[in-house]
């Protein structure tokens, strides 16, 4: 049985609950971490299974400094393969699946081994499939929807319940995804340009993905009833977006990047709030090792998340191209990204990428990202590696393969100006000429330029004053509040 803290009663205190994704953990517990050292208690509750990983990659050995923070786990219906520590097989279906049923049981069983009544409780805004409003609801407390993700994101995935309501999804039929309608333009208001091809997928209503349309929806709906939202972004890069949002719903807060907000407690205070910390695999300090062997703006760092799968295929081509460019490469190749299994390079490719290539399976993105040697990422474009290579000054080449990452990629390459972006269809050629350009070219010389501005805004939001600064403080002084209701 999991040791419960001791805690001041007075106190206000906060539970957790995170979507069981990789980015989505990481990006809750640095929110979690920031208030707690502001004050609060915290409760964070992962899944057995996740719980686990954290533990075993490391990612708790910073609690022995946090006296009011506590991981509580639930189970996630995952059973490993065998009697030793390999971890269950897991695929986000499943985990999804067991927890629609199973998670409101599993959470309220353990309020009663809580030291202190819960003052509020701030739920990943895709967890409300799991029944945290009604978590929230039978505690009697309030509950604050955080959106791991940008607010163009956000909105992304909101266009399931508008365009539904004019009519425009579900699409009629599958032909749709190929005959040029998703091409068209969709207003969307503080967003120029925008096609539904770049919305997500799972709001087109037909195809593999057609049954997450009904998940959009009802996730909408949630976010029409909360009182409270908050968004992982700064109102420098989305302030047209942050308006928008403001005016559709009672409360807003923008609290990114999270990471540079730690970043003053390190300054102010000389805490350990380091980049490292939240990863569910053993991050690879060789990587770093590497990048201190080359020269400044040389490497090309490349990474497509912790959820996208590739084919062998599309690895090959992204192999060839990055080989072929020229220049020197970090790639990170998680165990599962080719279809869920491992990935078996050709040696012919194997042997080439010795000259100019590192490979690993994990590594501590951010520090990577601040490395000098790194000149350049390219990234699906999920939401926690933009933001983190925007933190950085690092220009990037999007790849998009899901979700928000569509959206993302489009303000990216339109309105940030900080991207360019590589076809689904892979080809080595186009690769190679994107790597080329983005280390070398022209236009690599301007994204980097813009990408050095936005990370002069991101620091100008979380120094004093700044927006995100006061929007933490703001949340905090709320939550006080809800404490002495």
């Amino acid at each position: 049985m999991e040791e419960v803290t001791k805690v001041d009663q007075k106190k206000p205190h906060v539970v957790f609950i995170p979507l069981p994704v990789q980015s989505h953990i990481k990006c809750m517990l640095k929110l979690a971490r920031l208030v707690h050292h502001k004050g609060l208690h915290v409760t964070f509750i992962n899944t057995q299974s996740n719980q686990k990983r954290l533990i075993k990659s490391g990612g708790t050995s910073w609690l022995e400094n946090a006296p009011g923070f506590q991981f509580l786990t639930v189970p996630d219906g995952l059973i490993s393969t065998s009697h030793s520590d390999d971890e269950p097989m897991q695929t986000m279906e499943q985990v999804s699946s067991y927890l629609a049923i199973n998670f409101l049981d599993s959470f309220l069983d353990l309020v009663p081994r809580l030291d202190t009544p819960v003052t509020c409780i701030v739920s990943d805004g895709f967890m409300t499939f799991t029944k945290t409003p009604d978590a929230a609801a039978k505690l009697g407390v309030p509950i604050i929807l955080f959106w791991t993700f940008a607010a163009c994101g956000f909105l992304g995935f909101y266009q399931a319940k508008v365009l539904m309501e004019r009519g425009i999804v579900p699409l009629k039929d599958e032909s749709y995804l190929t005959n040029g309608y998703l091409d068209t333009f969709v207003d969307i208001p503080g967003m120029k340009g925008i096609r539904l091809k770049d919305l997500p997928e799972h709001i087109l209503g037909v195809g593999p993905k057609a049954h997450a349309l009904k998940f959009m929806l009802e996730t909408s709906m949630q976010a029409d009833k909360a009182s409270h939202m908050i968004f992982h972004t700064f109102n420098g890069l989305e302030s047209s977006l942050i308006k928008v949002l403001k005016s559709m719903f009672p409360k807003i807060y923008t609290i990114g990047p999270l990471q540079l907000l730690l970043n003053q407690i390190i300054e102010k205070e000389s805490k350990n709030f380091n980049c490292s910390g939240y990863s569910l695999w053993k991050e690879e300090p060789e990587c770093l090792q590497w990048l201190h062997s080359k020269e400044p703006n040389s490497v090309v760092y490349v990474n497509f998340g912790n959820l996208a799968m590739l084919s062998l295929q599309d690895l090959v081509e992204f192999g060839w191209g990055l080989v072929n460019s020229n220049h020197y490469f970090l790639w990170i190749i998680r165990e599962n990204l080719i279809d869920g299994k491992p990935a078996v390079l050709p040696p012919e490719l194997k042997e080439v990428i010795k000259r100019r290539g590192f490979i690993a399976s994990w590594c501590s993105q951010e520090e990577v990202l601040n490395h000098p040697s790194v000149g350049g990422f390219l990234t699906h474009g999920g939401w926690g590696s933009v933001i983190e290579s925007l933190s950085a000054g690092v220009p990037m080449i999007c790849c998009p393969f899901s979700g928000d990452q569509q959206t993302n990629c489009a303000q990216m390459c339109k309105e940030w100006e900080t991207a360019m972006e590589t076809g689904r269809n892979v080809k080595s050629n186009e690769v190679e000429k994107l790597v080329r350009e983005l280390m070398v070219g022209l236009e690599g010389v301007r994204l980097r330029k813009k990408a050095m501005e936005w990370k002069k805004m991101a620091e100008m939001s979380t120094g004093p004053n700044g927006s995100s600064s006061l929007d933490i403080e703001e949340l905090v002084t709320e939550i006080r509040m809800l404490s002495r209701n």
